[in-house]
């Protein structure tokens, strides 16, 4: 069976027509080019990545399903993201589901940082829990969010400020110098490992609590400080994020992964490079999206919210999610129907068309069998 798409562009309760001409909430759907219309279609989105053309989208559709590869205001514009909003946008991508393409079961697709959004956006449709971003309203529309009816996390990651925390370099010692390191706490310096050693990794562990914690702090305060000299928000950066110690230790959490490794390439490489996730952010960013304080983008408080039936699928080669990370999903997950596959294969299947049809038949099979 072929597959079409067509390309869907939409306003949401909070976001209007740009005087551009363009709406913010745009995506492609994919469905079966003939036969009736799909009753069941899938949703995927992310915080930043564009989700349009997915890779299983056209695979999807050539298995009878409708596929909405959808985006958010914030595609592109990771630097500004808000959550109230994002999910907002996303409830407008699952009316055009039900109202427009007539669909009857909408499955959540989270893929990779997408899982965290999409559990974000079941958990806010039972009954919203999350504050609104520092001196704004939370925005009414956020109360009337359609509910999916199945969820599916594929290689996802725990949540926002999870993954950049298991992700941030500990020995950054002056978050305004690129380079300023402790070297005690330096995964790159050989005298430090891999092997990485129990007491190191414990030692490490707490120091990138507390990196998230100090850029808390001073996110807080300098909000203060902004709004005392008249100001709204302000930008800043964000240093050395490529420095999980199972990058380099394929001992730590043992999978397929190719060691030294991430998806930037070479770790030690990434980390001294301007790559990587939150590089740049407004103080409101950080703290609607990446702080382990404040942040309503932690997973599990909204994974334990979903009730509906609920699949965990983990690929064993991926460099930046890995097996404890699926099973913590799967473990925090309030469903009583709910599975957990762990598959061969990269974080996006890179590897060919081949194997992410193989995927898109193990997440079919088990979409038919409740749908």
């Amino acid at each position: 069976m072929s597959s079409v798409r067509e390309f869907v562009s939409l306003e949401s309760a909070t976001g209007r027509r740009n005087g551009a001409g363009f709406r913010p909430c745009q995506g492609l759907y994919h469905r079966p080019s003939t036969g009736p219309s799909p009753r069941v279609a899938f949703v995927a989105t992310h915080y930043n990545v564009d989700f349009s053309e997915h890779y299983l989208g056209p695979h999807l559709a050539e298995r009878g399903f409708g596929f909405l590869g959808w985006n958010t205001r914030f595609r592109g514009v990771e630097d500004h993201f808000l959550l109230e909003h994002a999910l907002i946008d996303i409830g407008a991508g699952l009316r055009f589901l039900r109202e427009r393409a007539g669909v009857e079961t909408i499955v959540l697709l989270g893929n990779s940082g997408g899982g965290s959004l999409m559990a974000a956006y079941q958990s806010q449709a039972h009954g919203v829990t999350i504050d609104a971003a520092p001196d704004l309203p939370l925005p009414d529309a956020l109360g009337d969010l359609p509910a999916a009816d199945l969820y599916v996390s594929l290689n996802a990651h725990g949540g926002r400020p999870e993954v950049l925390t298991a992700w941030m370099d500990p020995s950054v010692n002056d978050e305004s110098d690129p380079f300023a390191t402790d070297a005690s706490l330096d995964m790159y310096a050989p005298e430090n490992g891999p092997p990485y050693d129990e007491a190191f990794q414990a030692r490490y562990r707490v120091a990138q609590i507390a990196r998230n914690e100090r850029i808390t702090d001073w996110a807080l305060a300098e909000l203060d400080a902004v709004k005392a000299r008249g100001g709204f928000d302000r930008l800043f950066p964000l240093y050395r994020v490529w420095a999980d110690l199972r990058f380099m230790d394929p001992d730590i959490d043992p999978s397929e992964r190719v060691p030294r490794s991430c998806y930037a390439g070479d770790p030690a490489r990434a980390n001294r490079s301007t790559l990587g996730i939150g590089r740049a952010n407004t103080l409101r960013t950080w703290l609607s999206m990446w702080s382990l304080r404040t942040s309503g983008c932690r997973g599990a408080p909204h994974l334990a919210r979903i009730r509906e039936p609920s699949l965990v699928v983990q690929s064993l080669g991926d460099t930046g999610v890995f097996p404890s990370d699926a099973r913590a999903i799967h473990d925090a997950l309030g469903a009583e129907d709910k599975g957990l596959e762990l598959v061969s294969g990269a974080h996006y299947f890179e590897e060919g068309e081949e194997r992410r049809a193989e995927i898109a038949e193990l997440i079919g099979d088990w979409v038919r069998a409740r749908a």
